[in-house]
């Protein structure tokens, strides 16, 4: 039997999450014995400049035994993380992009204000 053959045996059920130029991979796997256990893997895409690209993938092998500290400790960590900074997305790329939209909506306004575009109306003169 192949590589491939033994590895199709192993997987017994899969799930993918897609996150951008992430890619979450879920795998139920068995043991020799017969046991499952748990896969999660990382896949991100990286660009190279002549447009070619590779694939860094980084593994957990998760077992039963630890099921239940792992769940407990993801829970908590992720609690915390909404706790302390909420759901909204900060990362540097969107902090650029709203501080763009921001110097657009001011270098607009201002563009406004001093190209005499507004008229004093008094409402005496309605």
């Amino acid at each position: 039997m192949s590589d491939r053959d033994l590895m199709d045996q192993e997987e017994i059920h899969s799930k993918v999450l897609r996150a951008g130029r992430r890619t979450y991979f879920f795998d139920v796997r068995s043991t020799k014995a017969g046991d499952y256990y748990l896969t999660i893997t990382e896949s991100k895409k990286f660009t190279h400049d002549d447009g070619s690209f590779h694939y860094k993938k980084h593994k957990i092998y998760l077992y039963k035994e630890d099921f239940e500290a792992f769940r407990e400790n993801v829970a908590e960590m992720m609690d915390f993380i909404i706790d302390e900074k909420g759901t909204e997305v900060i990362s540097e790329r969107h902090q650029k992009d709203f501080k763009k939209e921001e110097e657009e909506e001011t270098s607009t306004a201002n563009d406004a204000n001093s190209s005499g575009n507004f008229t004093d109306v008094s409402f005496d003169d309605i």
